[in-house]
């Protein structure tokens, strides 16, 4: 599954083009990488996303092509959360 469409599904942002627009900015990465809106993403990968002051990574859990509000947070662990001062 898309990086994009993982991250929408999940909840972890809200729609798919602000998906795209983080990858293009290089604030999202795969298992260490920068990704892009189309990296291909499969359960066990760790996924670092940054917002603004805040950086989050998971680690996929499973891959649906879509999810109720309540089941979107099966989808991944959170492995750490941490605010950044800049």
């Amino acid at each position: 599954m898309r990086i994009d469409k993982f991250l929408k599904v999940s909840r972890l942002i809200k729609r798919r083009t602000v998906a795209k627009e983080v990858a293009g900015a290089g604030r999202l990465q795969v298992n260490g990488q920068i990704a892009k809106a189309g990296t291909e993403v499969k359960p066990g990968d760790e996924v670092t996303i940054r917002y603004g002051r805040k950086i989050v990574k998971v680690r996929v859990e499973s891959l649906e092509n879509a999810a109720q509000k309540g089941e979107a947070t099966s989808l991944y662990t959170t492995l750490e959360e941490t605010k950044v001062d800049d």
